[in-house]
């Protein structure tokens, strides 16, 4: 382990898999202690567990939830215990890779609701202002902190299936601009990652999900899939010293599938 970010903390939503679970992996080496807020059945508890006492062993402090952390009062309780479990050490990071959401048709007969597109536009993207407001006023927030969202092509095309998410990701790409303006005195960057399609387990409930993973490996010039790895890595990147400047972005990270 290498101590690059001791005694700094790191908050991430939607951390037990996928982009968020590597994303605490990649910080953890690198000396960051991690908070995973996770929301899972008893079933998917023990593999959940054995790869946060993988973390565990590389040395950091560890804390997880397995809470919903879109219930304000659940959100407030949370913040209150990892205050007191951090003392004085500070939220270096914020990592929200919630991935809760509707993936309905819009012409189907179960077709998508006006519920539909609020449940997931609250869970996938209004989160992202709730928690840091949060952190924010608990004044636990590093002097230079990091907010890093996951959004996806999605946004800007239309993908089958995909409305309610692609409003989702529409609507956190712009709460992120937004954090990155107006928290900027206080020294928090905002920025978004896209990644490209990654086989995580969000993908695979999406309807169709294998002939996506087909054009992406076709449209991508490495002729392969982006892995969570990739993702983390530049998680990692816009944690650094070197990244301070950057700040209400949307960083592409897909080997070049979205040319």
């Amino acid at each position: 382990m290498v101590n690059e970010f001791q005694h700094t903390w790191a908050i991430i939503l939607g951390g037990s898999s996928g982009l968020g679970l590597a994303s605490a992996k990649k910080l953890a080496e690198s000396g960051m202690n991690i908070c995973i807020i996770h929301r899972n059945t008893r079933v998917e508890l023990p593999g959940i567990e054995r790869e946060f006492e993988s973390i565990k062993s590389i040395g950091i402090s560890f804390l997880s939830f397995n809470i919903d952390a879109l219930q304000p009062e659940k959100r407030q309780e949370i913040i209150r215990k990892i205050k007191s479990e951090i003392g004085s050490e500070k939220v270096k990071c914020l990592i929200n890779s919630i991935a809760k959401g509707s993936l309905k048709s819009m012409t189907t007969e179960n077709s998508l609701t006006t519920d539909d597109f609020l449940l997931t536009i609250n869970a996938m993207a209004i989160s992202l202002y709730d928690w840091t407001k949060a952190i924010f006023d608990a004044e636990m927030f590093h002097q230079d902190a990091r907010i890093i969202s996951f959004t996806s092509e999605g946004s800007l095309k239309p993908i089958p299936n995909y409305g309610a998410v692609s409003a989702a990701k529409a609507t956190l790409e712009a709460i992120s601009r937004q954090i990155a303006f107006e928290f900027a005195p206080v020294g928090i960057k905002s920025n978004c990652i896209q990644a490209g399609v990654t086989n995580t387990k969000s993908l695979q409930l999406i309807p169709n999900s294998e002939k996506i993973k087909e054009i992406a490996i076709k449209r991508n010039p490495f002729k392969r899939l982006t892995e969570p790895e990739d993702v983390a890595n530049v998680v990692y990147l816009l944690c650094k010293e070197e990244a301070k400047w950057i700040n209400g972005t949307i960083i592409k990270v897909d080997g070049g599938e979205s040319l």
